[in-house]
Order: structure tokens, then sequence, then C-alpha cells
């Protein structure tokens, strides 16, 4: 269940509760209004650790995290508009592409990937998400 946030109405916030997101203050997913964004999100169990070095496990593993954020603000990947996929190692953009692709063929977000160093060196592939919603088609 999403969090109101009590200084705006408008706004909702989704936390998975992990250490980071207290540390660093920040929410997994935020809706204000029709917008939602989704931060960065590694392919993380529930104790905070990286699932697997396979970056194909990594990135199934984050695509969970965020259709449970949207499914949270009441939203959907269907209504997906844009993706940031981020990796670590450049080889690994066609494995990534195939899962973004599995989850992402028929709804055709905007998408950009990019290649970065991670904080954490276990973390091989990271996505972040925007949506509208309600659709980008629904009237207010």
């Amino acid at each position: 269940m999403p969090l109101q946030d009590p200084n705006n109405p408008r706004r909702y916030l989704h936390s998975t509760a992990t250490k980071y997101e207290f540390q660093f203050g920040y929410s997994r997913a935020v809706r204000h209004g029709r917008i939602i964004r989704i931060a960065g999100t590694a392919g993380l169990n529930e104790d905070g650790q990286v699932v697997s070095d396979d970056v194909v496990e990594q990135m199934r593993r984050a695509l969970e995290i965020i259709k449970a954020a949207l499914e949270d603000l009441g939203s959907s990947l269907g209504d997906v508009i844009m993706t940031r996929i981020y990796v670590r190692d450049v080889h690994d953009i066609d494995r990534v592409a195939v899962i973004h692709g599995e989850v992402f063929r028929d709804i055709r977000p905007a998408t950009t990937i990019v290649r970065v160093d991670f904080i954490d060196a276990r973390i091989l592939v990271e996505i972040e998400a925007e949506a509208v919603y309600g659709g980008a088609d629904a009237k207010d």
C-alpha cells in the first residue's frame, strides 16, 4: 500500500524498505498526480543482496520490483512511457535487451541504455522507469 505524502495529497510513495532508501532519503517510486517515476532499480532480494552474478537474473528481478511498485501505485507495465537501463559491461547489452524486449515489446516505451560503473561492483544492471498513471490518454 503506497503512503500518501502528508504534505501533498496528490503524491504517493512506494517503498521496498531497503536500507538505501532510508540512508539516502528516497522512495523506490513516486506517483505525483498522473506521473510515476521509479528510481534506478537493481536486481536485489528482500535483504538488499544481489540475487545472482548473472545479468539476466538481475534484470528479471529488477523488472519484478518495478512491476510491483507500479501495481502498488495503481498502475501497470502498460503505462510505462520511458525506461533507462544502466549496464556495467557493454557486452551484456544484448542479453539485457532481450529481457527488456520480453516485457516491453508490445508497450514500446522510449528507452536509453548506457554503460556505467556502479557503487556496488556486484550489480551488473539497473533500470529506472517513468509511467503515466491511468495511461497516456487518460483524462484527469
